[in-house]
């Protein structure tokens, strides 16, 4: 019987972590898309951290041997991460463009993939939302670049806000899903 009612008083805890976390996820999201170059910014300044972060990984990983090849190959990953990440740190308004561009990218390729999904697989159930979800993602790409560079004063922080939020309430929606199953196991 304790077994269980400690086990219940843990999930609590994590899901009373979890729904908070939900929160703050939904808090920034908001903040995201009412100030979307902020959070661009924002953005860009975190993947300079980022790089540079993975560079002194590289660095530290390079002492660990391996042969020659994997020296080198660490020592050059090193070189590239801390170069790409000082400059994002020291140029963030090029840096926000940067991004911008390779979201536009990535929207055209991931589009391009889930429309060619989608006719691999149009006879199998709900194949039609791998259709949405491309044509989704060829429309956002073409408005990137289509405005691009002046895209990127609303792009990133618009679009990361809005999966924040959407992320935010998925996470809300399981915690407390789980709060209720919770409470069905208590009684």
């Amino acid at each position: 019987m304790t077994t269980e009612r400690s086990a219940l008083e843990t999930a609590n805890k994590f899901t009373a972590w979890y729904i908070v976390a939900a929160i703050v996820f939904i808090g920034l999201g908001l903040f995201a898309i009412i100030e979307p170059a902020v959070a661009a910014l924002g953005i860009a300044l975190l993947v300079g951290w980022l790089l540079i972060i993975g560079g002194v990984a590289h660095l530290v990983a390079t002492f660990r041997g391996g042969g020659t090849r994997r020296v080198v190959f660490q020592l050059l990953s090193a070189i590239l991460f801390g170069l790409a990440g000082a400059y994002l740190l020291s140029h963030p308004q090029l840096a926000v463009g940067t991004l911008t561009a390779l979201l536009g990218g990535v929207l055209l390729v991931q589009g391009v993939f889930e429309i060619v999904s989608y006719f691999r697989t149009r006879t199998q159930r709900a194949s039609g939302w791998m259709l949405f979800n491309g044509i989704v993602a060829l429309v956002l790409s073409a408005l990137i670049w289509i405005h691009w560079p002046s895209s990127s004063a609303w792009a990133i922080g618009t679009l990361v806000g809005v999966n924040l939020v959407m992320t935010g309430f998925t996470r809300l929606m399981v915690g407390l899903a789980g709060r209720r199953l919770l409470k069905a196991a208590a009684a």
